[in-house]
Parts: C-alpha cells; structure tokens; sequence
C-alpha cells in the first residue's frame, strides 16, 4: 500500500513538473515584447509600416501585425512581403503578390516580386518601417538581404528603420566562412560578411548601416544610411541556442521547420545549390540534415566520413523515400548527420568533407562532374574561387585556408555593434 502511495505521489510530481515547466515564461524576451512593454512610445504619433512574416510573434504566438494593429498607441499603415509573403502563403521562389491583407484589411506591398526593395510609391506617407523576422544567422537567408534594401530605400526617402530584434539560432560566437568578393554580391550574398556571422539581427543591421554595406558595393556610390534603431531583447547571451530561449520556433520559411534546421541549413545548404548531386533532405522530414542519393552506399561514406575525424559531428545511415521533389518515391540512401559537440564543430565545412568523401569513394560522382550549373553555389560562396580550387583535387584541405581568412579580422570589426 505504502509502495502505491509512493508510486502515485512520484506520478503527481512528475505531472506537475511537466505543466509547470509548459507554462514557464521564456528566458528571453524578444524586441516586440520589450516595445510592447514600453507602451509602443517610439512609435507614438508616427504613420508605421511593418516588414515582417509569421516568424514575427510574441511568445504567445500572437502576431507582431496583430500586436501593431490593435494597439491604440500605434498607426499601423502598411504591411511589406518578403520571400513567402507576410502571412507566410507562398512558397519558395514563388513571387510574393501585392495585396490586401485579410485580417487587418491593410494593404500589403510586395518586396519579392516586381521589385525587392521598397518604391517611393511604397513609402509614401511612412514616417518609420518596422522590420520584425526571425533569422537564422546565414548570409544566403534572403530575409536579411531584404532588410538592408528596405534600410536603403528608407534612408533615401528619409523614413526611419526600427528593427526589432530577435535571438541568432547559431549563438552569438559561431563566426564561419569568408567574405563575398566583389562581382559575387546578389540577393543570397548581399553583404562583405562570412557565411556564418554571428550577430542578431539588429546588430547585423547597424553593422550594416554603419560600415555602409548596403551600398556602394562596386565603390561607384557612397552607401545610404538610415536612421536606425533597435529595440533590443531582453535576457538573451551569446552563447545561446535557440533552445536556450525558451522562445516557440515558427518556422520562417516552409523548410526550417525546427529551431535547430539552421545549423543544418548552414552545414548543407551550399551543398544543395549543386542540384543533381545529392539529396539533402528537401522533400522530406529532415530538411537540411541529410546527404543522400540512389546510388550511394552509406556504410562506406559513413566509414570515409568518420575516418576524416570530424570534431563535434556524428553520422548514422538512413533510408528513406521523398514525398516531393525530383526523387520523389524513390528510394534514397544515405547518412542523417547531428552536431554532438556544436561548439567544436566547423558546421559549414561538412558539406565539404562529405564533396571529398564522395569524389574518393565514387569519381564517376564527384560534385561538379554530375550537375548541370554551379552559378548558384559560387553566388552562395560568395566566390568562385572555392569551386575552382576545390575541384582540382576535391580536397577540403586546398580550401581551407580561403573559407577560414576572414573569420577574424570580421570577429574583430563586429564586436563593436555587440549589443548583448
């Protein structure tokens, strides 16, 4: 009797653990809520417009266009579309169309479409643009290369930016990849920064603004550069993961589904502008987190792979079939991938040693030898000096040093618009 007794109580604590840990308040605190907090006072009197998509919640899931529109303190005007829209209904690549949005009845102006930065048309009668979208601290991401577009036009339209800022889900100290050279900027490498930054995304934009990046690319125009604010968080550090936060993840675009996809999406992402070479979960459950092909024999890529001494990954091979996409229905076989030590992991340079793996193991199937185009690859690497000199040897070992160059010398330039 005593031992059921026991057993009962031990249940009821475990249940009363497991609610009040659902119902704990997060540890951090994300721009929207800190200006929330403040009663709106940096947007009192002035007409708004708000970039933003579903990621731009509070967390309790509401809103930042339904926090902004419902508040008496703020005029909200106008809302802007990035890639996959403002409430999230277009998928990737699909042009974002302009629009009335059908909660709020606001008109929504399109910044993945005819254009991508905002018009004078746009910005007529804004007196400040709110921008309020998760990042994942990659600079192929496109959100961020919106932002600094919108940071343009608003600066000459003499409209003020106010970023509302949000946690980096790799951490503020992972820092990986090297500059975009000149000729290779495009909307998936916007900036002279690394492929892995580690800034929020409020400090990315006052870096930005500041270092003038969002102009004058080519030096034939001096950069533009707005009035800018940041309403920063509350209670986040720079070590944090997105796990870290206690914050809900809302995917910000239909394949980041998890709050850990972005390091997946920076290990393999550059990987996946080699289409025809491998699968990397795309169409599947595991978005980013795979390397996959009809004719791969995983237990020899894992045995390669593992044999490379890789610090902080582990491998494990995997079968699976995916619902959409080229290989859609076939069987695909391969090796899902996890960080088991993410602070000593080099994330962006598996997707090279898995590119070396397969030339050694399969030559016939080496990366740039199966595909049709690689413009995309160099535009991600900002680059085209990794494919060239990669591709001599298909060893990571002759790339090394170029992909690692610029890491501390931006480590030490970022510093200064640390805010946290």
């Amino acid at each position: 009797m005593m031992r059921t007794v026991l057993c009962l109580i031990c249940s009821l604590a475990a249940l009363l653990c497991q609610a009040v840990s659902y119902g704990a308040e997060p540890v951090v605190k994300p721009g929207i809520e800190v200006l929330r907090d403040r009663g709106f006072v940096q947007l009192s009197g002035k007409r708004v417009g708000l970039v933003t998509n579903p990621s731009g919640i509070d967390s309790r899931l509401r809103s930042t266009v339904d926090i902004l529109f419902e508040a008496p303190e703020v005029e909200l005007v106008a809302l802007f579309g990035p890639e996959h829209g403002v409430r999230g209904n277009v998928h990737a690549g699909g042009k974002v169309p302009d629009a009335v949005d059908p909660v709020t009845g606001l008109p929504v102006y399109s910044l993945y479409g005819a254009t991508r930065k905002p018009t004078e048309e746009m910005l007529c009668g804004i007196d400040v643009m709110v921008y309020d979208i998760q990042d994942v601290g990659v600079r192929s991401y496109t959100f961020i290369s919106t932002l600094g577009l919108v940071m343009e036009a608003c600066a000459e339209a003499g409209v003020e930016v106010m970023v509302l800022d949000r946690p980096n889900p790799l951490g503020g100290e992972k820092i990986e990849g090297c500059y975009v050279e000149p000729g290779f900027n495009s909307f998936v490498s916007q900036y002279r920064i690394p492929y892995v930054y580690g800034l929020t995304v409020g400090e990315l934009a006052m870096l930005i603004n500041e270092e003038g990046l969002n102009r004058g690319q080519k030096g034939d125009r001096e950069p533009a550069r707005c009035r800018l604010s940041v309403v920063p968080m509350e209670g986040w550090q720079r070590d944090m993961l997105y796990e870290d936060t206690g914050l809900p993840w809302i995917l910000p675009s239909p394949n980041i589904p998890f709050k850990d996809t972005p390091m997946y999406y920076a290990a393999s992402g550059i990987c996946g502008e080699l289409y025809g070479f491998m699968n990397i979960g795309i169409g599947y459950t595991l978005p980013f987190q795979v390397f996959g092909a009809v004719w791969l024999d995983p237990e020899k890529l894992k045995e390669r792979l593992e044999s490379y001494c890789i610090p902080g990954v582990s491998f494990r091979t995997i079968w699976y079939k995916p619902f959409s996409g080229s290989l859609r229905g076939e069987l695909v076989k391969g090796l899902q991938f996890f960080f088991t030590d993410y602070a000593a992991a080099r994330v962006t340079e598996t997707q090279f040693h898995v590119m070396q793996a397969v030339a050694e193991l399969w030559p016939d199937k080496k990366a740039f030898s199966v595909i049709s185009g690689f413009g995309l690859f160099d535009k991600v690497c900002g680059t085209d000096y990794v494919r060239k000199e990669f591709v001599k040897r298909y060893r990571f070992d002759d790339i090394k040093e170029y992909w690692r160059k610029d890491e501390e010398s931006f480590r030490a330039l970022s510093q200064k618009y640390h805010i946290y």
